[in-house]
């Protein structure tokens, strides 16, 4: 099952800073629930493995991302992902983040990025694992701004955690369940325009 993901987002901080960022899978992986970077193979490819726990069943992927694209000058960043679940399924994917510098000299970057996934975590569903990927974005978003926003000479915390917690997946199945629920009775009860 294909999933696609398109999220913006505003960071308080110059591009320059943005980007080394994004470009440092070290960082980057600090931010992302349930993630763990195992090797760095070369500059353009990593290995990884991520932990997901869906109630009692915990499962984890191990796969390798690759770099395909790097435009420094217009700061723009392609790669794929492909993993593989320990109990068979798989996860194959590509992602492009563009940044560009906004009038305020705060930094805008676009993500896009399409996952084809297969396995036991597709028990939950399209629009589950759909608002699921975007509370954790959301999770990604928020700890990524706390570490670039940080004052300059100010350092957030980089401590983290030697072995990855596993992405708990049921808090967010609420959270997401909640929303549709919510959005489904407001368009219920909206009043059609006179």
């Amino acid at each position: 099952m294909a999933i696609a993901i398109k999220e913006t987002f505003v960071v308080q901080a110059p591009i320059d800073r943005v980007w080394q960022f994004v470009m440092d899978p070290e960082m980057v992986v600090t931010c992302m629930p349930g993630a763990e970077l195992v090797e760095v193979v070369d500059e353009t490819t990593f290995l990884g493995k991520v932990s997901v726990k869906v109630g009692a069943i915990t499962t984890s992927y191990s796969g390798k991302v690759t770099f395909t694209l790097v435009d420094a000058d217009a700061h723009i960043v392609e790669m794929t992902a492909e993993g593989t679940e320990t109990g068979g399924g798989t996860a194959k994917g590509t992602m492009s983040s563009r940044l560009r510098t906004l009038d305020s000299g705060e930094t805008e970057v676009v993500a896009e990025a399409t996952v084809d996934l297969t396995g036991r975590i597709m028990q939950v569903g399209r629009g589950m694992i759909q608002g699921v990927s975007h509370q954790l974005f959301q999770q990604f978003v928020a700890c990524a701004k706390e570490r670039l926003e940080a004052a300059e000479g100010e350092e957030a915390s980089e401590a983290a955690p030697s072995a990855a917690q596993p992405i708990s997946i049921l808090p967010l199945l609420v959270k997401t369940l909640r929303a549709a629920v919510a959005n489904f009775f407001r368009r219920l009860f909206r009043r059609p325009e006179a």
